[in-house]
Parts: structure tokens; C-alpha cells; sequence
């Protein structure tokens, strides 16, 4: 049974905003999956990392695909997504040339090594939020509640919205 997911796409290094819109399009390759919605695409500080104050701001979106993959094997293709657009992890909140965080995956909470969904502090981020109201003004996080609602709480970080995305051809 195929299942909404929707999917945090971040980026700090090289061409920020050119590695989200190929990660976009790299998405709907995925294997049993279609690409539903995307967010614009929307600017904010880097914050919770060592050195956040020097990083290069972050150019963030969400995309929202209906996949028959269970949530592991989706997210195997998100990490090999990021392998391909030159991701490494060097340490927590590291710069990124490409993240791609499962927001949601439907209605379930899952909390397994290495996947926790919903997303554990999407709620907090001004910069998930915003874009999964844009995709859905009546979307809830299960177990918090209506986007609309959390939103509110996160209204004193500056998040800049810079326009729609336009996916480009991912990287080979």
C-alpha cells in the first residue's frame, strides 16, 4: 500500500539551492515512488552546530512523494541521494552539501536505530515548518499536532522565503 511521505531537504555548501533543486529531482527517481508537492525554496541561519555562527546559510525545502518503499528502504535511497550530491558526515550538524532528513512517513511513529520518524525536532524549525504549511495548511506531526499550531512557537527565527524551487537533473 503506497504511503505519503514527506522529506526535509537542506543544503549549505557549493550551490545551495542548485543541490536542493537536484535533489528534488533525484527523488522522483526513486524506485516506486512519485513526487507529489514541493515547497519553495526558503533561507535560514545555520543553527545547533559547532561553529554555526561562521557556517554559510542554509537553503531548505520539502518535498512530499507517495512511495511503496517501507520507511528503511526509503531511507537507504535518501542516504544514497546524499552520497551522489558528495555528503559526508564529519561531525553533528556538520555544513552539508545535501541532507535529506524523513519528516513524516504517513500517520506512524517509528523509533528504531538510525530512524526516528516523525523527525525528532522538526517541530522546533521554523524552516520545516513553514514549507510543510505551504504543501499541506492541515498537516499534523503525530503525537504533536497540527503543523499550523507548532508553528506559532517558532515564529522568532528568521526563515526567508526565496521562491519556488525548480528541480534540475541530479548529479550522475
Amino acid at each position: 500500500m503506497a504511503t505519503t511521505a514527506y522529506i526535509g531537504i537542506g543544503a549549505n555548501l557549493g550551490d545551495p539551492l542548485g543541490q536542493v533543486n537536484t535533489a528534488i529531482a533525484a527523488l522522483a527517481t526513486l524506485a516506486e515512488t512519485s513526487l507529489l508537492a514541493t515547497s519553495s525554496a526558503y533561507r535560514s541561519a545555520a543553527i545547533g552546530a559547532l561553529g554555526a555562527d561562521s557556517q554559510p546559510d542554509y537553503v531548505n525545502a520539502v518535498a512530499c512523494i507517495r512511495t511503496l518503499l517501507d520507511p528503511r528502504a526509503l531511507l537507504e535511497g535518501l542516504l544514497e541521494i546524499e552520497s551522489r550530491h558528495g555528503r559526508f558526515r564529519s561531525f553533528t550538524n556538520a555544513p552539508r552539501t545535501l541532507d535529506l532528513d524523513l519528516l513524516l512517513f504517513g500517520d506512524r511513529r517509528i523509533d528504531e536505530p538510525g530512524l526516528c520518524v516523525p523527525h525528532p525536532r522538526m517541530h522546533l524549525r521554523r524552516f520545516v515548518l513553514d514549507p510543510l504549511l505551504e504543501i499541506d495548511s492541515n498537516l499534523s506531526i503525530p503525537g504533536l499536532g497540527p503543523v499550523a499550531r507548532l508553528a506559532t512557537a517558532t515564529l522568532d527565527q528568521a526563515v526567508e522565503r526565496l521562491g519556488p524551487t525548480r528541480p534540475a537533473a541530479p548529479p550522475s
